[in-house]
């Protein structure tokens, strides 16, 4: 089992839209929260990371588009 792998400033592109129409999102915290800035109008909003995770379509870091199957780190529990 893994965790996708999300850093500061990526553009997250979501299943659902946004009511102002965006799907993508800048993320700009990372913790057991993820903070994310609609990229259309601005709005601020912090959504758990089990949350956020099955509703990314789309991950671009760095100009670079990436599945969310290509973002996941594996993780082992003891």
């Amino acid at each position: 089992m893994g965790i996708i792998k999300i850093e500061v400033e990526d553009i997250l592109t979501l299943k659902k839209n946004h009511p102002c129409g965006s799907q993508q999102w800048k993320v700009t915290r990372i913790g057991t929260d993820i903070g994310m800035k609609c990229m259309k109008c601005g709005h601020f909003v912090m959504i758990s990371r089990q949350k956020l995770e099955r509703t990314i379509r789309e991950i671009n870091r760095q100009g670079r588009s990436l599945r969310p199957v290509d973002a996941e780190i594996e993780v082992e529990i003891e």
